[in-house]
């Protein structure tokens, strides 16, 4: 076991044979050696010698627990549960191997089981955990059920009545019993049972978390509509917390829901179970007026009831109030907001939500009032006032996020924005000097002054100034040089570089952000939509392992958190688990990044290193199965990650997710339809049967053509859905979701040539039934096909001619739509390449019984069918073609290598010398990435290249 540990597979095996030798029947031994096979990678080996021993049914502690061991490391957690049953029968009274079966079952979510397991267990050893997993087991059986209506009848009343059970009897212990109690009855709808159980002697022991007892009062009384109960819990809670944001909202949403039902408090008894009730808008302008004139008492200062103040106004406005209430200016009040808390990284965000309440023509004076209170100094009279302290600087910082978000910066022209982008600059250098003594891991104070410059550089570039976008690049990989650990600049350099075309120093601007669980999910697709589209081979398939890693993983990591709530008895936790996996498994991500990969994998391998029938066969891909959740895909991805400061007309809408929901969607339809056809390929493999054979054809190789035409008419139709989304000329915010490549895909005639590739194999399968003699027609449409593709494909080879990066008014210009067309092109031809030698396939043995037939008779001219040559001459094409390809390919790298950047007159002096250097390491990246990628679709091509030549028939 101490090898096992230690990594050292194969002298465990050693030990374990000459333990072997002397006691033959040692299980434990036997099962060691088993783990020391699977993890040399010999699983058939493992596997048969550990059902040898699970055969005996092996009651030891040691064996079962490593048998648990490996049988985890075979992912097959099912095996564990028939180990334990067995135990279990064998020694009837092992409260250990009872409570392990339990957690086998709760492993592969055996519900009903775990409730009898957890009944036999309470019957053992009487024990209220053992008890209440039961009663958990029921409620997982209710949320698991795929009939609301069984849920309510039988799993959830049957668990209630259990718990009422212990109740009348006395036995509830813990306060996880008392939370599983709540839980039911939530479920139930019995809102009222829930109110009495956590406010009766029961709800005494929910003590771990704060004011837990008067949270769930709180969410059993908004259920039940009890506003006056709501309305005096709140006020009673912000009495004791005058900052607890969530309790204002409860507040207000209460009054205004008493005054719309216009709600008496009785005379003569108590207002509410909870005490005293507010219920007109004059008590709650006095409530939050107190609020204030007690917050300049307290020790620390208190943000809460002032946002309440401005929470009020805007709700009054919003019923068409305006100031009868003299609550105050917003406009003023926000400004003793920043005098109060403008050195706080949070004042920004805060007034966020309250802009709307300035009135537009007041923006510029509301921002000029804020700046006269800033303490700045310049040093001389035409230079920038400066702030001498950190204070000050986030107040100053608070201002220009301000102005951003109000719009100011949007307005000014194109000279004015670049002075902006200066003085911003300057005040980044300056602030540096504060953040000296940082650690790598603390972000600079000023780093918000360069993301807001870049952001402005970004407008710039969107209006057609070319240069601005490597001032962005340039500033960024400056920022990041001062603030290594900001993600923010890491972010924004990744979307640019991907914009411009250049993967390469994303793939370890990626990793050095160090994304971690749930993250592969949110922000992977900023790696997995550009890699493979961008020729990085290879990195594309790093990156869909690191996702799908994560994906595999989460379904037995899951498990694990399952089985520690039950240890625990952190009961709410387990329906939380559940959901959370159920929403990994059904991701959209997920569901690219599988579809993606294996896509990638046939281009990378089949027919160059593995067949297509081998590599398909290895993925365990059929034409028949699939297996993504089109009615429950989630999109997961964090569209906000990147910060911006847009205003709400400018940033990323709900429409926008919406959009690209249903657009991301389309483009995967359209990915997995192609891959399932060419998955589809090798199953229509050479069984020939005679004309008249009926039988034959009900089921085998004809179903599968069936198959094949049916995801072609499918795929026609994901495609016209594609082309009528493309027509809305949809435009994402800069920083919001990037498109798919479906645009390119059409556009450039890669759609059209991969569908006829399609449709001809099923003309090159009719040929195949019918037979060489009276087939002109078939053979003659056959060549019609056989001469479109070779000029469609030319003319796909013809979108990708051009220079990738050009100089042009000493400014560089990139086009990564060549580039993409490149790849598209690979694509495109490899699946031609797929087809032929399916057509090789169906035309050899036609050829060589001709042959045949040609010695019978010794007859000189027997006439070759026509469809031969079409077949030669279109190979021959493809040939030519893809020659030319790599010629013009070796043509580019030429280009690219001979590219002087150094020569660029960087024309726009406003650079400085520091700023020269990152200039040329960003145009470098640049360039080196383009090379990178013309590299690795040079060399592929040229594989591919070798598989044409093997066509010859």
């Amino acid at each position: 076991a101490d090898y096992l540990d230690n990594g050292n597979n194969k002298m465990a095996i050693q030990q374990a044979d000459k333990l072997l030798k002397k006691h033959k029947d040692l299980h434990c031994a036997k099962v060691l050696k088993a783990i020391g096979l699977q993890r040399t990678g010999k699983q058939d080996e493992a596997y048969a010698l550990a059902q040898e021993v699970a055969a005996l049914e092996p009651t030891d502690d040691n064996s079962l627990q490593a048998l648990t061991i490996l049988y985890r490391e075979m992912h097959r957690p099912e095996l564990v549960t028939k180990l334990y049953e067995a135990a279990v029968k064998k020694v009837p009274n092992s409260e250990e191997y009872h409570s392990h079966l339990f957690m086998a079952y709760a492993r592969v979510g055996e519900y009903k089981k775990m409730q009898q397991a957890g009944m036999a267990l309470y019957k053992i050893v009487p024990k209220n955990p053992y008890y209440f997993w039961s009663v958990m087991s029921l409620i997982m059986q209710s949320i698991s059920a795929q009939d609301e209506n069984l849920s309510k009848t039988m799993f959830l009343p049957l668990a209630e009545r259990m718990v009422e059970k212990m109740v009348k009897e006395d036995k509830i212990e813990a306060e996880a019993e008392v939370e599983l109690y709540y839980m039911i009855l939530e479920r139930l709808e019995k809102y009222k049972e829930a109110l009495d159980v956590v406010r009766g002697k029961l709800g005494e022991k929910l003590t771990s978390e704060l004011q837990s007892r008067e949270n769930k009062c709180m969410a059993m009384y908004k259920k039940l509509h009890r506003w006056p109960e709501c309305n005096a819990l709140a006020r009673r809670l912000l009495l004791k917390n005058s900052d607890d944001w969530q309790f204002y909202i409860t507040y207000f949403d209460s009054v205004f829901q008493l005054i719309d039902e216009s709600w008496m408090p009785p005379a003569e008894e108590e207002h509410s179970l909870e005490g005293e009730v507010h219920c007109s808008i004059e008590q709650a302008v006095n409530f939050i007026e107190e609020r204030i004139s007690e917050e300049s008492k307290s020790s620390r200062p208190l943000r809460g009831p002032y946002l309440a103040k401005l929470e009020l106004i805007r709700r009054l406005r919003h019923r068409g109030c305006n100031d009868e209430y003299k609550l105050g200016d917003p406009e003023e009040l926000m400004f003793q907001y920043f005098k109060k808390f403008g050195d706080k990284p949070c004042c920004f965000t805060d007034l966020k939500v309250f802009v709307d309440l300035l009135p537009p023509s007041q923006y510029t004076k509301f921002i000029r009032q804020l700046l006269d209170v800033i303490p700045l100094a310049a040093a001389a009279e035409n230079e920038v006032a400066l702030p001498g302290d950190i204070k000050a600087l986030q107040q100053h910082l608070c201002v220009v996020q301000l102005s951003r978000l109000l719009g100011i910066y949007h307005a000014m022209e194109k000279k004015q924005k670049l002075a902006v982008v200066r003085e911003l600059m300057l005040r980044y250098r300056h602030g540096l000097e504060f953040g000296k003594s940082c650690l790598k891991t603390e972000l600079q104070f000023s780093d918000y002054y360069c993301l807001l410059a870049v952001h402005l550089l970004l407008d710039l570039w969107l209006e057609g100034e070319e240069a601005a976008v490597w001032q962005c690049l340039t500033l960024l990989e400056e920022g990041l040089s001062h603030s290594p650990s900001n993600a923010q600049f890491k972010l924004l350099l990744i979307r640019i570089y991907c914009r411009l075309g250049a993967f390469e120093p994303v793939s370890e601007l990626y990793s050095s952000l160090d994304a971690k669980h749930i993250q592969h999910d949110t922000i992977g697709y900023l790696l997995t939509r550009y890699a493979g589209s961008l020729g990085h081979y290879a990195a594309a398939s790093q990156s869909c392992n690191f996702a799908l890693r994560f994906f595999h993983s989460n379904q037995k990591d899951t498990s694990e958190y399952i089985i520690q709530a039950y240890k625990y008895g952190a009961f709410e936790k387990i329906p939380e688990f559940i959901a959370f996996r159920n929403r990994l498994n059904s991701s959209l991500h997920f569901a690219q990044v599988r579809t993606e990969r294996m896509l990638l994998d046939l281009l990378l391998e089949a027919n160059i290193s593995t067949s297509l029938e081998e590599s398909i066969k290895s993925m365990s891909l059929s034409p028949e199965e699939d297996d993504i959740p089109w009615k429950d895909l989630r999109d997961n991805r964090d569209l906000t990650v990147l910060f911006s400061w847009d205003p709400k007309d400018r940033d990323i809408s709900e429409e926008h997710r919406k959009l690209s929901l249903e657009e991301e969607t389309l483009w995967l339809r359209i990915r997995s339809l192609t891959l399932r056809l060419v998955s589809g390929l090798p199953t229509l493999g050479h069984t020939i049967q005679p004309k008249n054979s009926e039988k034959t054809a009900e089921n085998g190789v004809s179903s599968k053509i069936d198959t094949i035409r049916a995801l072609l008419q499918q795929l026609e139709a994901a495609v016209d859905s594609g082309k009528k989304f493309l027509e809305q000329k949809i435009q994402y915010p800069v920083l919001g979701p990037p498109p798919t490549r479906m645009a390119g895909f059409f556009s450039n005639g890669s759609c059209q040539c991969q569908t006829s590739l399609f449709y001809l194999v099923s003309d090159i399968y009719e040929l195949d039934t019918n037979g060489l003699e009276d087939s002109a027609e078939i053979q003659e449409r056959i060549g019609n096909s056989f001469k479109s593709l070779v000029e469609r494909l030319t003319d796909l080879f013809n979108k990708c001619k051009g220079d990738l990066i050009e100089v042009r008014d000493g400014t560089l210009k990139t086009h990564p739509n060549l580039l993409e067309n490149l790849v598209f092109f690979v694509e495109t031809i490899s699946i031609a390449l797929w087809v032929s030698s399916y057509c090789d396939s169906v035309l050899r043995p036609f050829k060589s019984n001709l042959q045949k037939k040609k010695k019978k008779k010794k007859e000189s001219s027997v006439a070759m069918p026509p469809v031969f040559t079409h077949f030669l001459d279109y190979v021959t094409e493809l040939q030519t073609l893809t020659s030319n390809v790599i010629d013009h390919i070796k043509g580019l790298e030429i280009i690219l290598t001979a590219l002087k950047l150094e020569e660029l007159s960087l024309k726009d002096t406003l650079l400085l010398q520091e700023e020269k250097k990152f200039t040329k390491t960003v145009q470098g990246k640049v360039q080196s990435s383009y090379h990178h990628s013309v590299q690795e679709i040079g060399e592929l091509l040229k594989k591919r290249l070798d598989t044409i030549k093997k066509l010859k028939i």
